[in-house]
């Protein structure tokens, strides 16, 4: 069953509640609680999305499991944030609910203070409430599936991500494609340059899973992890702390914030979504916001820089031997000679890495801190200059055809 609630302000609809999560004390936004047979609950942050919020509602309601027979309704709720809005989405939703009342669409309005109105406070608010009504079922396996209001899933998108949770990720990633009627419209020079960042990204994707591979992320994988498709069980969502309510690119943070808890983060082809190429967003880091600057470099004739393969290859060798490294310095095995290696090689002081070995809790942790140490002294730009993209993906495609023929 639908509900539409107004929410403003949000403590006159919503109890208290003693649920807190990442020291905040969670109230709920809607009253009633989710059907006993939910196993995941569907978010989305909508701000001025009336022209394609139907699309996105009409995609998720449409779903099918891997065999292609429709997904019970039963299994899976949407909760719409409409917040801050100057268009007609809020009626668009509520006029969606009623037209699909086997639907369990909830629609929550509300007007959040300037301080608090960006997308990441949205999110996080969602999510927040997904995470409180699937721990209040107590269910084994559950998931938080996050979207957008300008994004169409594919009809397979809720069995596929429940898939690889049930394969043992904790989070999944989906694959992010651009809506073809709109890329059409783009400056041809802009779509090329998005062209050519995807390809460099999946190749470099691809030079991962050869030269550091991540058994809960095989390849073929992808490297998209962003708020138009995002899913991570609560029981993870609560090891992080929840979703930080930062104003722009939230999605990364949440990622960063899974990778220092070293979390299983599946990036799955099979998750796929389709979302919005317009050229004017929400947020001033998004994908829009990308491809302003990528048409604002051709028209100036910029070159676009990325990491070289002789970096890239040296930055993820010297990972997997970190990786292992820490791994050995788990089971209280620190040799001296392979410490000193990699420290060198890393251009760290050796005590700091042993160290760094021996605090820090998680692999995550410890690359993040490796990182930040080396990006405080420029060490990769000194050795290793950045390079135009296309002499990348060129030089990107050689090495991988002979890792594939040593494979």
């Amino acid at each position: 069953m639908n509900s539409m609630l107004l929410a403003e302000p949000l403590e006159t609809t919503c109890e208290k509640t003693s649920r807190v999560l990442g020291g905040r004390d969670l109230q709920p936004l809607i009253p009633e609680p989710p059907v006993p047979s939910c196993e995941i609950c569907v978010v989305i942050p909508v701000r001025d999305e009336a022209q394609s919020l139907a699309a996105t509602l009409y995609a998720l309601t449409h779903q099918v499991d891997c065999s292609g027979q429709p997904f019970d309704h039963r299994r899976y709720e949407i909760i719409l944030l409409v917040n801050n809005c100057c268009d007609d989405s809020a009626a668009v939703a509520r006029q969606f609910a009623q037209q699909h009342p086997t639907l369990h669409l909830h629609v929550v309005e509300i007007t959040l203070p300037a301080v608090e109105a960006h997308v990441g406070r949205a999110r996080q608010l969602l999510m927040d409430e997904a995470y409180r009504r699937l721990t209040s079922l107590g269910r084994g396996q559950s998931v938080i599936a996050s979207t957008d209001g300008d994004t169409r899933v594919a009809p397979t998108w809720l069995a596929a991500t429940l898939d690889q949770i049930e394969q043992g990720a904790d989070a999944v990633g989906g694959r992010i494609l651009l809506d073809r009627t709109e890329c059409a419209a783009l400056d041809r020079n802009t779509w090329r340059s998005h062209l050519r960042y995807i390809g460099y990204r999946c190749l470099v994707a691809e030079l991962e899973a050869y030269l550091d591979a991540d058994p809960h992320d095989p390849w073929p994988r992808h490297y998209q992890h962003f708020g138009a498709s995002l899913a991570v069980t609560p029981q993870m969502y609560e090891r992080v702390g929840g979703l930080a309510a930062v104003r722009a690119e939230e999605d990364v943070a949440f990622y960063r914030a899974l990778v220092r808890a070293d979390a299983r983060v599946r990036h799955s082809p099979a998750v796929r979504v389709v979302t919005s190429a317009r050229p004017t967003g929400r947020t001033p880091l998004g994908l829009a916001a990308r491809l302003s600057e990528w048409q604002v470099m051709e028209q100036q004739h910029l070159p676009y820089l990325v990491e070289s393969v002789p970096a890239l290859e040296a930055r993820l060798r010297a990972r997997y031997r970190l990786r292992l490294l820490w791994q050995r310095t788990r089971l209280g095995q620190l040799p001296e000679r392979d410490l000193a290696s990699l420290a060198s090689g890393l251009c760290l002081p050796a005590t700091w890495l042993a160290d760094e070995l021996n605090l820090r809790p998680s692999f995550g942790l410890l690359l993040e801190r490796v990182e930040q140490h080396q990006r405080s002294v420029d060490t990769a730009l000194k050795r290793w200059p950045l390079v135009e993209v296309r002499q990348a993906i060129s030089e990107l495609r050689l090495r991988l055809e002979r890792l594939r023929q040593e494979r």
